[in-house]
């Protein structure tokens, strides 16, 4: 399986200054700072012994090129999370929390969810980083993530990030071509029957475009 050796400190930075919506913001973000606070949290990890895996829009590099981000995702257990009371929480809701190690956001996803604990458990493979070796979801754990994601950000509608996580699943598909199966089998486990049928309705247009998208300007 091809990967790319991803510079999360220089992703991260890329992600804030190229933002738009940021200039304001960078005039308070002190941005050296904040990409000390990136190898602080691997660093706080491994001291503290928190068994963690690596998600998000930077795991999302490791496979696919072109994908921006500004945060650090990470699937931990609540007790891991406890022994880290350096990470400042600004919002929790169910199993997802959201907290800052200075002006780094971190996104948290608990293991109290089964299925973010399955990904954690199953779906795991250590890459290296610029930086450092970090636990990663494997493409089979992304995807498990990104379509158990998509009937709440339906419902809510938040359907920027409803095109973002199609999209991410779709080049995930279309370069390493994963057996769907199982993945569909897993989230019968974790959602409605119907959200699933929806799913395998998503991800069956997404292989039919993949294969449209083949066909084009062959020569006939």
């Amino acid at each position: 399986m091809a990967t790319n050796q991803v510079n999360i400190r220089e992703v991260i930075a890329h992600g804030i200054v190229f933002d738009p919506k940021n200039s304001q913001a960078l005039r308070t973000i002190d941005l050296q700072n904040l990409l000390l606070s990136i190898p602080r949290l691997f660093a706080l990890l491994e001291e503290r012994g928190v068994d963690y895996v690596l998600v998000g829009g930077i795991t999302m590099l490791v496979y696919v090129r072109g994908r921006n981000t500004q945060d650090i995702a990470i699937i931990l257990s609540a007790d891991g999370l406890s022994r880290l009371p350096e990470i400042g929480i600004e919002e929790q809701k169910g199993d997802f929390a959201r907290g800052r190690l200075g002006d780094l956001q971190v996104d948290l996803l608990l293991t109290d969810n089964a299925l973010f604990d399955k990904v954690r458990r199953e779906h795991t493979v250590r890459q290296q980083f610029a930086e450092r070796e970090i636990p990663c979801a494997t493409v089979e754990g992304l995807l498990l993530l990104k379509l158990f994601a998509l009937p709440s950000l339906y419902r809510q509608g938040q359907f920027d990030r409803v095109e973002l996580y199609e999209r991410d699943a779709a080049m995930l598909i279309r370069e390493f071509r994963p057996d769907l199966s199982p993945i569909l089998e897993e989230l019968e486990k974790h959602l409605l029957e119907t959200d699933v049928a929806e799913i395998r309705s998503i991800v069956g247009e997404i292989e039919e475009r993949l294969e449209r998208t083949k066909k084009r300007f062959r020569d006939k």
